[in-house]
Order: structure tokens, then sequence, then C-alpha cells
């Protein structure tokens, strides 16, 4: 039986590479020279086909039109979905709208998953999620200052966020709020609540601009005011007080999905060097991969990226049998270790390529501008490294507290 699953899986990411190769690589031009917008319509008639295909939002389960694919299993769709900046959006399990499903599948009421779950399954909608402060340091979520107030049935929200992703064209937000400020634990102070972008008081005030691009429409990270937005107490997800619980069970499958994104980037990324190495003359019958540097950027890269395929799928299995919670130290691992590695590929690419890896006539120079932010968003490396190396320490034991 798994010998057939495993065969099922093998025939499904090869429809999808096809897809991806053949549907995807033809617009990236486009995409990197005049931006999503232009392509939205191109898009909309490919998503129609994927969907009649049977292949739309492998994440979800089929009562939502999905296929119902486990973490393990889903984490080689969304590698191979990596290779191209438009893979998650063409398949509808795009960031953040995968994490809010799964916040919504899991915790949401009924009422909240028929508004806005089935939407979003649909592909119909997106959305967005708040947590992260200009005022506060992102690497400490337990620090908030943007509130929801009780009045009568409804909660008043007000605060400052940014790098809420995708707001622009979002139809809701997800956001963290301090509901409970005089609870005995930090982490049991905020919630998380449904806010739609149409209420009173929700305000972009801009797209972020990352590293000289302001991006549009999901390719965004805006800056969000809530100015007394008023919504009813029945947007609650889950529990009062939960917002911290619920964060770290949506980051730990997200720490999955960019894990193996990032390897599809890489994967790409090392395609395009070896390529580029294997037909660039440095003069007349002398090609660039002749070079042992470049042989050795081509060894070490592919060594690294094969070691972060195995550590993030085992990770992946680990998550699927036992929860988020018993692999948090393997999810940490993962996170610094991929992303240092989608780095590296990164910049070896680009140098193989010379001048030509600095243009945007390859994907290279999007990634390497818009993936840098690997190492910092879902925790930054410092703080994954200190939650593995106190968990090491344990063992010989010294406890070290945060």
């Amino acid at each position: 039986m798994a010998g057939e699953e495993d065969e099922r899986l093998q025939t499904l990411l090869a429809e999808i590479r096809t897809v991806v190769e053949e549907e995807l690589y033809p617009l990236e031009s486009r995409f990197l020279q005049e931006g999503f917008g232009v392509l939205l319509p191109i898009l909309a008639e490919k998503r129609a086909e994927i969907k009649a295909r049977g292949l739309w939002a492998p994440h979800l389960p089929p009562e939502y039109g999905g296929l119902g694919l486990t973490l393990y299993e889903f984490a080689q769709v969304s590698e191979v979905l990596g290779r191209s900046p438009l893979g998650h959006y063409l398949f509808n399990c795009q960031a953040p709208d995968i994490g809010n499903s799964e916040l919504l599948l899991s915790h949401g009421t009924e009422a909240q998953r028929d508004r806005y779950l089935m939407p979003l399954a649909r592909g119909e909608i997106r959305s967005c999620f708040a947590m992260t402060e200009p005022e506060h340091a992102g690497s400490n979520p337990v620090w908030l200052s943007c509130t929801a107030r009780h009045e009568g049935e409804d909660y008043l929200i007000s605060g400052h966020k940014w790098f809420t992703s995708s707001a622009d064209g979002a139809a809701f937000a997800i956001v963290m709020a301090v509901t409970t400020p005089d609870a005995s634990a930090p982490h049991k102070r905020a919630s998380q609540i449904i806010v739609p972008t149409d209420t009173p008081g929700f305000r972009i005030e801009r797209n972020i601009s990352i590293m000289g691009d302001v991006g549009e429409d999901y390719v965004s990270h805006a800056e969000v005011y809530f100015e007394e937005c008023r919504v009813p107490r029945a947007n609650l997800l889950g529990h009062e007080g939960e917002g911290f619980a619920l964060a770290q069970e949506r980051l730990g499958p997200g720490r999955i999905h960019h894990c193996m994104r990032w390897i599809g980037i890489c994967e790409r990324a090392f395609d395009l060097m070896c390529r580029r190495a294997a037909t660039r003359e440095l003069s007349p019958g002398t090609l660039l991969a002749s070079k042992q540097v470049v042989q050795h950027w081509i060894a070490e890269s592919r060594a690294e990226i094969n070691a972060s395929r195995l550590m993030v799928l085992e990770a992946a299995r680990k998550m699927d049998s036992e929860g988020s919670y018993a692999a948090r130290v393997e999810i940490s691992i993962i996170k610094f270790f991929v992303a240092n590695v989608l780095h590296r590929v990164l910049d070896r690419a680009i140098q193989v390529h010379g001048a030509l890896g600095i243009t945007d006539d390859t994907p290279l120079s999007f990634w390497y501008r818009h993936e840098r932010g690997a190492r910092i968003y879902d925790g930054p490396d410092e703080v994954h490294k200190s939650v593995v190396a106190r968990h090491i320490l344990k063992g010989y034991g010294v406890d070290i507290s945060l």
C-alpha cells in the first residue's frame, strides 16, 4: 500500500513539475519586468485549468476542493512549486492564505469556515495575517500593543502592524491583538480575531518597499492601522488568550512550507548555474565549468540541497505523526539551516552568471532580494539557534532560560 501511495505521489509531482516548467517558466519574464498585476487575467485562466485537472489546493482536504495531502506529501509539492515565483499562487497554496486556511480549518467555527474558508479554498478571495508591530521586536511575539477591548457583543481593535503580507487586495485579516492584558502569563494575553478589510477603521498606510520593490497584490508587505475597528466577538478564532498558541501552531507547518519552497528555489538556481557553467565560454574553447572554483560551488550546492531536503522531510514526517510541539527542535534546525543554504546557492548562481545574474533576465535577482528575509521572518536565525542549543544543553544538565 505504501508503495502505491508513493507511486501516486511521484506521478502527481511529475504532473505538477510539467505544469510549472511549461506553463509558468514562460510567464516569468513578464512577471519580473512588468509585475504581478499584468498577469492576473492569464493566471486566472490557468488557475481554472488547474482546478479542472484536480490539482487544486493540494494542502486542503477533498471536502474543501483540495487533494488532502499529508504535510510530508505537500512538502514535496511545495518544492516543485517553489521553482517558479508563480507556482504556489497558481495552485492556491500561497502564503499567507495557506496558513490562514489551516487555522480556519482547525479552529474556525462552522460560520467562520462558511464565510471565510470556503471562498478562500475556492480561490475567490485572498487574506492576510497581522501580527508584527514596528514598535516591538518581531522575535518576541508576546510583546504586542494592538488591543481588542470588549464593547457589548463586539471587539474594538486598535493597533499598528507592519509586514502584513498580502494585505493589498485581501478580503480579510487574521489579527493578533491583546484581549486579556492582565493574564498571569504573557503568552496568554493575545487572541486571534478575523477582521474583514472593508471594516471601518482598517487602513493600509502603504506597501513597504522591500529591497527597492514596493510590490503589489499578494507580492506585497503592508503597513496597516486598526483604528477602532469594530467586529463581532463571534470573529474570535478559538478562545481568548490562545493567540500565541495558534500562532505557533500556524508557524510549525508554515516553516515546512517555506523550507521546501526554498529548496525548490535552490534547485532552480542550481540548474541555472550548471547550465551557465556548461555553456559560457571564457575564451574560445574554454568553458566556465572548467574552473575548479565553479566545480566546487556546484558540488557544495548539490550536497547542501540534498541535506536540506532530507532534514525537512524528516521534520515533516515527525509533525505528521507526533504533532508540531514534538518536532519543535527539528523545525528550528531546518529554519536556520535551509535559509542559509538558500542564501549561499543563490549567491553562487548569481556569481556564475556574472553581470547577467544581477539583471531581471533570470529570476535569480528577484529571489536574492526577496528571500534575504528568509533568515529573519518566522523567527530570525539567532532565535532558532538558541532554541536548539538550549535543548541540547539540557541533556548536559544545563538549563538556560529565555
